[in-house]
């Protein structure tokens, strides 16, 4: 899939990237996850990124019936996505992909939260969701008050996904490669 700005006929599309090729990096947080599937997920992410990995489980403080791990990951652009869809076979996992942004080609971030499902957000290189054109002239089109409007703005920015996330990321704070959640 590309994303970016293209004119056919009047419509704006968005374009991911103008050179799929050569290497990009991201992380993947698995937040949330039962220990009999640990080494499953290892194995999921190994066959994407196509080499074997070792991932470090700590049990997971906010729910000490699970396990967290965090892992940074370089590969293929656009392998997010393809590291999200090998996860999603495990709706019971609470996690996050993401792709940072190389020259030519916007970064990504992919939540999955049980029960919700999965959010995608294009990102900038600055870090902030870029939202395409189309999304937003679709948001006015539908929404039929103030309050449709603000709830369509929070699904295009994944509010749901963070508010559910924000406490599991706040218990791997101590650990490496912590997410960085503010920059003053």
């Amino acid at each position: 899939m590309r994303w970016g700005r293209r004119h056919r006929q009047g419509d704006t599309v968005l374009q991911k990237c103008s050179d799929p090729a050569g290497p990009a990096r991201g992380a993947v947080f698995i937040h949330a996850c039962p220990a009999a599937l640990c080494p499953h997920i290892e194995w999921a992410i190994s066959g994407v990124l196509g080499s074997p990995i070792s991932l470090s489980w700590t049990v997971q403080p906010v729910d000490p019936s699970q396990f967290r791990t965090e892992y940074t990951w370089t590969g293929p652009r656009n392998s997010a996505a393809p590291i999200a869809s090998a996860l999603r076979a495990w709706p019971m996992v609470r996690f996050e992909v993401t792709e940072e942004p190389s020259p030519g080609c916007d970064g990504e971030r992919i939540c999955h939260v049980p029960g919700r499902g999965i959010f995608r957000g294009i990102v900038g290189a600055n870090g902030d969701f870029l939202v395409g054109e189309q999304q937003l002239r679709q948001l006015l089109a539908t929404a039929t008050s103030r309050e449709d409007f603000v709830h369509g703005i929070e699904m295009v920015l994944g509010s749901a996904w963070d508010a559910d996330l924000e406490h599991y990321r706040h218990a791997g704070d101590r650990s490496p490669g912590a997410w960085l959640h503010q920059v003053s």
